[in-house]
């Protein structure tokens, strides 16, 4: 039995210690969560409206790997099975960056994921129906830019006239 107590797993790529798992003193485990983090944080701001999908993104992305959660989001870090002792710690989080992700989007987008159950798949969700919207985005913007270049130099001609 003491061979139980001191063997060791490896899940997702993550050394672990069955005997010791000690999710809340070590914060490198992505487990972690600190005792301020709660399902009402809105990490970023301005909240995600459909149009700002490349700003949004990479600012939850960045808070997300503050917390050391990266591994949730982008989902290299699979739910374990029902009978690993990680599971309940892995259901904890996923739902916690669930949350972080509805709070930090508008509601109507919010509604669109709400049933969700893995954070990784709401992220994915999200790209899949945002990221592509953006391409216009960039190219009104680049037409902006060009109108913009041409009524300076209309500008500039005046000026030398």
């Amino acid at each position: 039995m003491s061979g139980e107590s001191s063997a060791s797993s490896f899940h997702g790529g993550l050394f672990t210690n069955n005997a010791n798992k000690g999710y809340q003193n070590d914060t490198l485990n992505p487990y972690f969560m600190h005792p301020n983090e709660n399902p009402a944080i809105v990490l970023v701001t301005p909240l995600f409206n459909g149009g700002n999908y490349h700003s949004w993104s990479r600012s939850m992305t960045v808070a997300i790997r503050s917390k050391n959660k990266l591994h949730f989001l982008n989902g290299t870090l699979p739910r374990p099975l029902d009978d690993d002792r990680d599971c309940m710690a892995w259901d904890r989080c996923n739902t916690m960056i669930m949350s972080w992700i509805t709070n930090s989007v508008e509601p109507e987008i919010a509604q669109s994921v709400l049933w969700m159950d893995v954070a990784s798949e709401m992220w994915q969700e999200l790209k899949d129906r945002f990221y592509q919207g953006d391409v216009f985005r960039i190219s009104d913007i680049q037409d902006e830019i060009s109108s913009l270049k041409q009524g300076f130099s209309l500008q500039d001609d005046d000026w030398h006239s």
